[in-house]
């Protein structure tokens, strides 16, 4: 589903565009020579990961299976998404959309190494994909991203999960 007919947008219609908390997740997937899926957004032309917000009853996993689905059209099984990360500090975490809307967003970050399915993209939200090696993604970057790509160096570094 796209951002009309969400949860995220009903209660938008009832609260407007002030700054609201909301919970998700952003999905790093790797392929087996290490590069990285990167897709590049419809409404700002910026790259970023697979990402989204969660829908009620949804569990952080739960979300990164669907927006990987929704966005990517690749399936992953919950059991092969590894955490690494928790993207949430302000700084990093404060979204502005092309709209007006404004959100603080918390989102679980997960790795995910195994999956099925061929790339298809989500008109509303994505106009391409690119492989790319972790140390070279393409520009201009979304800003949490890049922050996600440092939390999950530090995590590879020293295999501790990480909070930012």
């Amino acid at each position: 589903m796209g951002y009309v007919g969400s949860d995220l947008w009903e209660l938008r219609q009832l609260v407007g565009q002030r700054l609201l908390a909301l919970p998700g997740a952003q999905v790093l997937v790797l392929d087996g020579e290490g590069n990285a899926l990167f897709q590049r957004r419809v409404d700002t032309g910026l790259w970023e990961i697979p990402a989204g917000s969660c829908e009620p009853g949804s569990s952080f996993a739960q979300t990164a299976v669907m927006e990987l689905a929704e966005e990517t059209g690749l399936a992953v099984d919950e059991r092969d998404l590894e955490p690494f990360a928790c993207l949430s500090a302000a700084e990093h975490h404060v979204l502005d959309y092309p709209n007006g809307d404004r959100v603080h967003a918390f989102a679980m970050c997960f790795v995910a190494r195994l999956w099925t399915g061929s790339l298809r993209a989500e008109v509303d939200e994505v106009v391409e994909f690119r492989w790319a090696p972790l140390i070279a993604p393409p520009t201009p970057m979304h800003g949490p991203t890049t922050e996600v790509l440092r939390l999950f160096d530090a995590y590879t570094a020293s295999g501790a999960f990480q909070a930012g």
